[in-house]
């Protein structure tokens, strides 16, 4: 490789890329090992498919491996129902982890570790409360206060950190702290806590344990334990960069000892990303579940439609940053759209029909109409579509009194059937109220679409998409938009429910679909006619056939919200 290709190829890389590569160069590295560590107390979203893109992908790209683990430190909050999710989520996404571990599998080597730390002097038991602690704590330019017990003998941290384990204290009574800098300008470094008391059960440890270590005792060290090289994680925890390698220095003097690397979080427009307020929204019950498709959870994008090819190429576009900032998520729906205009089928809904009566088309005819499922992709072929005397169109379809511009259906006007014929509008009929109910036209019986006759190639303005009322299968829809109206819902001073977008669903009842779409099950994605692409619901079966959109043909929103 001359030099220029390899500036070439080290411009293309990202800066974790390069810092890994260039560990490879050097010798620090062998085997690029990294891992996806996920705390089980909540469903994935869309940030954390990010990270799952970012991990498995630098693996991947440097003939590495990469893990999964569960970071199960805190009962309180975790369930194996979020373990299982977490594991379907990676899987869907189309990702393989060299091996499953969790924290809680190195909960007495940690313990032992800890044990370490108090006989060097370097860690004792606070009495203290976590308000008294806190108090203590100072600011970044202000030194803390030492604890009035950091002066304890290792003998006797040593049998009360026995003792906590042994459950003769109840929560909040002791804690385990590690013995840093009190003056230190980095908070983390403070004496923090390495190990607090909870009387919960463990969802895998049971009730073995009632004391459980920190956050940032355990990282590192399970990194450590796994033979992490690079631990990626994002910006918020660049802060706790020293904490992580001071832990690290303390149980090992090998030179092999895994890098953290942060890089920026997805932070996305329109939406929620914390756990702790996606867990608000369900309990709270303003959203159906965790899989609700206005969630930017991944189970609830999979529901909705979105494919997991698409969040891919997502993460893949917005690329791997160093400071924090925003994407609009238009630039998800792009990808979305983009996708799905490749892969879904074409089929027609009507989702506010109205009946349109061909007067001059016969009475007991039926004919089969052959349409081209995907014009993107001729390998997806045909299907044949019944067409009849009596039809459904979307009621928004048809106006009695067009302004010059609406190219659709009015009173004398010509438009084509998408597929099938060109008709005129020639009356209508109304109820006791006014309402339209039915409206009646005329075809071209040479305008037949493909028939490569003159009427067939006749250019009229306006192509409806339509359904034959003998034939349609009554559906349900879900008009799913964006949860929040305003762009970034947690940044501002009121809380964040305040700006849920009430028109976020709307339910369509009476919606009338062609037969095709008895061959789709729960899952499958379809691009219907004039309307957006759509998805068929988890609970979706042959008696209620329930379709979710997954997004519109195009991005509406801007003009809507104007």
């Amino acid at each position: 490789m001359t030099k220029k290709e390899s500036d070439d190829k080290k411009t293309s890389m990202n800066f974790i890329e390069q810092i890994i590569d260039n560990d490879i160069k050097i010798g620090k590295v062998d085997i690029v090992h990294t891992r996806f560590p996920p705390e089980p107390n909540g469903y994935l979203h869309i940030g954390h498919a990010k990270s799952i893109c970012l991990n498995f992908g630098l693996a991947e790209k440097f003939n590495g491996v990469c893990n999964l683990r569960f970071d199960d430190t805190n009962p309180v909050k975790e369930d194996v129902e979020y373990v299982n999710s977490i594991k379907e989520d990676i899987e869907w996404l189309g990702f393989k982890w060299a091996d499953i571990h969790y924290s809680s599998d190195y909960f007495e080597q940690l313990y032992k570790w800890a044990q370490k730390l108090i006989l060097e002097g370097k860690a004792y038991v606070d009495d203290q409360t976590s308000e008294q602690i806190a108090e203590q704590k100072g600011s970044p330019t202000i030194a803390g206060k030492e604890s009035p017990y950091r002066d304890r003998t290792p003998k006797e941290n040593l049998d009360l950190f026995e003792r906590m384990r042994n459950g003769d204290f109840k929560d909040g009574e002791k804690i385990l702290r590690a013995k840093i800098d009190m003056a230190s300008p980095n908070m983390h470094m403070r004496d923090p806590i390495m190990y607090r008391i909870l009387h919960m059960e463990h969802h895998r440890t049971g009730n073995k344990w009632c004391i459980y270590p920190m956050y940032d005792f355990t990282h590192g060290q399970s990194d450590f334990i796994e033979n992490i090289t690079h631990s990626v994680c994002t910006l918020e925890f660049e802060n706790h960069r020293p904490l992580y390698n001071w832990y690290l220095n303390q149980i090992t003097d090998s030179e092999k000892k895994p890098q953290q690397i942060e890089f920026a979080r997805l932070n996305l427009s329109y939406t929620v990303m914390s756990k702790r307020k996606l867990l608000e929204l369900v309990e709270g019950k303003y959203v159906s579940g965790w899989d609700d498709p206005r969630m930017p959870t991944i189970s609830g994008m999979r529901r909705r439609g979105y494919s997991a090819d698409s969040i891919k190429i997502f993460a893949d576009k917005i690329g791997v940053a160093k400071r924090d900032n925003i994407i609009d998520v238009s630039l998800l729906e792009f990808c979305v759209r983009e996708d799905l205009n490749k892969k879904a089928d074409r089929l027609m809904a009507v989702l506010n029909p109205i009946k349109l009566i061909i007067d001059n088309y016969p009475e007991d005819k039926e004919e089969m109409l052959t349409v081209e499922n995907n014009p993107e992709d001729d390998s997806r072929g045909n299907r044949e579509m019944p067409f009849s005397k009596i039809l459904y169109i979307e009621q928004n379809d048809f106006m009695e009194d067009a302004p010059r511009k609406f190219f659709r259906l009015s009173i004398g006007k010509e438009v084509r059937l998408k597929g099938a014929y060109i008709i005129k509008g020639e009356n209508i009929i109304k109820d006791d109220k006014g309402n339209i109910t039915e409206i009646h036209c005329t075809y071209d019986i040479d305008s037949k679409s493909g028939s490569n006759t003159e009427a067939s190639k006749r250019k009229v303005k306006g192509t409806l998409h339509w359904v034959s009322a003998k034939h349609a299968i009554p559906i349900k829809v879900n008009l799913y938009d964006r949860l929040f109206n305003n762009e970034a819902p947690d940044a501002q001073d009121n809380d964040f429910k305040t700006y849920l977008n009430t028109n976020s669903l709307e339910i369509l009842s009476n919606c009338m679909a062609e037969p095709a779409i008895k061959n789709l099950a729960p899952f499958d994605t379809v691009q219907f006619q004039r309307q957006g692409y759509f998805c068929v619901d988890k609970y979706s079966n042959s008696d209620n056939i329930i379709f979710n959109r997954t997004v519109t043909l195009k991005d509406s929103w801007a003009k809507k919200n104007k």
